[in-house]
């Protein structure tokens, strides 16, 4: 079996793989190489689930996120994210779901001193997916738009709360691919190498969030291993580039795991 480093010759049915995976590793040397005020370090963990409901074209999607602050000192970000498939064909699926988010927040409290606490985000979105084949590199594009109700905070009696919510739109554009070290076009075990860039922009009025189209790009490398057909576990880095209000800027270097689930 030849090496799966081969693609990088001149043959011609590699050509589009290599202007997709050119495309992916572009975006992620403009995400590694952006100039930023901050710079944090983090930890993710992320299990992505996939079950079909049998004799249909439906599938329940589920995923669940767990995010540390920097330095790994507490938890950040909790997500949990059902979600509906219909698979409109064997490569493309539409999807409709709801996202709730808990998240750390930092406050002033009566006496001056910084406090922190949880407040929930909620949101409604939506996907569609398309799966292809460019020699042995299975790719993915995910496009997702997303509804999210982001909560107003108050301090009352020295704690924070909810005082209800604002609605932003966000518009995600996400590209994946995985090369299988063996080069195997039937990749159903084995080592392989993952890239991926998620590019974020807001849409509407984006006052309530950063004042800008543009929210944030996501790039990531990992290394992963698929045990079975349905079952892969990776672990990567994901550098996350966040453009805030004004000319805020961060970058947060994020130590990465995740699971896939195809049941």
């Amino acid at each position: 079996m030849a090496p799966a480093f081969i693609f990088l010759g001149q043959d011609k049915t590699t050509r589009p793989m290599k202007r997709y995976f050119f495309t992916i590793v572009m975006s992620c040397c403009i995400a590694f190489g952006a100039t930023a005020q901050q710079r944090q370090t983090a930890g993710w963990f992320a299990a992505f689930n996939t079950f079909r409901i049998p004799a249909s074209k439906f599938s329940v999607y589920m995923d669940v996120q767990v995010r540390t602050t920097d330095k790994f000192e507490a938890l950040q970000t909790l997500i949990v994210r059902p979600g509906l498939n219909y698979h409109v064909r064997k490569n493309m699926i539409a999807t409709v779901g709801y996202a709730w988010i808990r998240l750390r927040s930092m406050y002033n409290s009566a006496a001056n001193q910084i406090e922190f606490d949880y407040l929930s985000e909620h949101r409604i979105w939506e996907q569609f997916i398309v799966n292809h084949q460019v020699a042995f590199v299975p790719l993915q594009h995910r496009f997702r738009l997303e509804q999210r109700f982001l909560p107003k905070s108050v301090v009352e009696e020295n704690d924070l709360k909810n005082d209800g919510f604002d609605l932003a739109h966000r518009f995600r554009y996400f590209l994946r691919g995985i090369v299988p070290i063996d080069g195997s076009k039937a990749f159903e075990k084995g080592l392989f190498v993952a890239a991926q860039n998620e590019l974020f922009l807001n849409y509407g009025d984006p006052t309530r969030t950063n004042g800008k189209v543009f929210d944030q790009n996501r790039a990531y490398l990992a290394v992963g291993y698929r045990l079975s057909p349905k079952f892969d576990v990776e672990g990567g880095y994901l550098n996350q580039f966040i453009s805030g209000p004004g000319s805020a800027r961060i970058t947060y270097h994020v130590a990465q795991i995740a699971t896939y689930v195809r049941l």
